[in-house]
Order: C-alpha cells, then sequence, then structure tokens
C-alpha cells in the first residue's frame, strides 16, 4: 500500500464508535463499519495490516511509548489520537485500549473502542502541539 501524504485538512468524526481489534504485534484482526468510514480504508484493505497504517506523523512517539507500556502492563489505556486517514486528512478520538485475555488470563490482543473528541479538547491538544513545534 502507497505511503499516504498527510493533508492539513480535517475529517470531522461524528455519530457512533469505531471499534478495532489487533493481535498482540498490533495488526488489524477485526473492524467495525464506523472504523472504516473514518479511516477511509476498506475491510479488506485493513485485516492483517498493522494499526499504525492511521498512525499520524505529528503525534510524538512518546505516545505510543505511554500506550504500549500501560497495555504490556495489563492496564487500559484512555487517550486522545490525532490519526491519518486514507485520503490524507486527519481526525482526532477519544481511544480505550484494552487487553483481551484468554481463559488463563493471558492477554491474545488489544481491543479498541474510538469516539469524537470533543472539540474543547481538540483545540486545546492543537494549542498545545502547535506550542512544542515553535
Amino acid at each position: 500500500m502507497n505511503k499516504v501524504v498527510p493533508k492539513n485538512e480535517e475529517y470531522v468524526f461524528e455519530g457512533k464508535v469505531a471499534i478495532s481489534q489487533t493481535d498482540l504485534k498490533g495488526n488489524i484482526t477485526f473492524v467495525n463499519r464506523k472504523f472504516c468510514e473514518i479511516s477511509g480504508y476498506t475491510i479488506d484493505e485493513l485485516i492483517n495490516t498493522s494499526h499504525s497504517i492511521i498512525k499520524h506523523p505529528d503525534v510524538d512517539q512518546a505516545v505510543y511509548e505511554k500506550m504500549w507500556k500501560t497495555l504490556s502492563s495489563g492496564q487500559v489505556y484512555n487517550g486522545m489520537l490525532k490519526n491519518l486517514r486514507k485520503d490524507g486528512r486527519y481526525y482526532w478520538t477519544d481511544i480505550e485500549i484494552a487487553p483481551i485475555l484468554d481463559k488463563k488470563g493471558q492477554t491474545t490482543g488489544y481491543i479498541s473502542v474510538s469516539k469524537p473528541s470533543p472539540r474543547k479538547n481538540i483545540q486545546e491538544n492543537e494549542k498545545s502541539h502547535q506550542n512544542t513545534n515553535n
């Protein structure tokens, strides 16, 4: 798949929650229709692809390091992420990611639920991001 070139244009994510599941390596194993709608990808394009396909280059690597540290310790991660659509536009989500456990309590993958971020939070996040880039 070709690398997506980010545009400075927001896609406003509204409505129902987007759900995705991954294996332990972060490869997508399930997405719902809303996830496809907001990411701009089809189910076939997403399944068995790294979840980083929607990773926006503006997001500091430390955010992802914190996320993986939290998940690796068996905890639930909550945060706000700027994601990248297939068409290059970006969108903001409030995300909750939780480990999926088998009967023995071993993590077998992860499930994420994303909902639209409130405008106020987006504006604060964009403002703090601009301050760190100046």
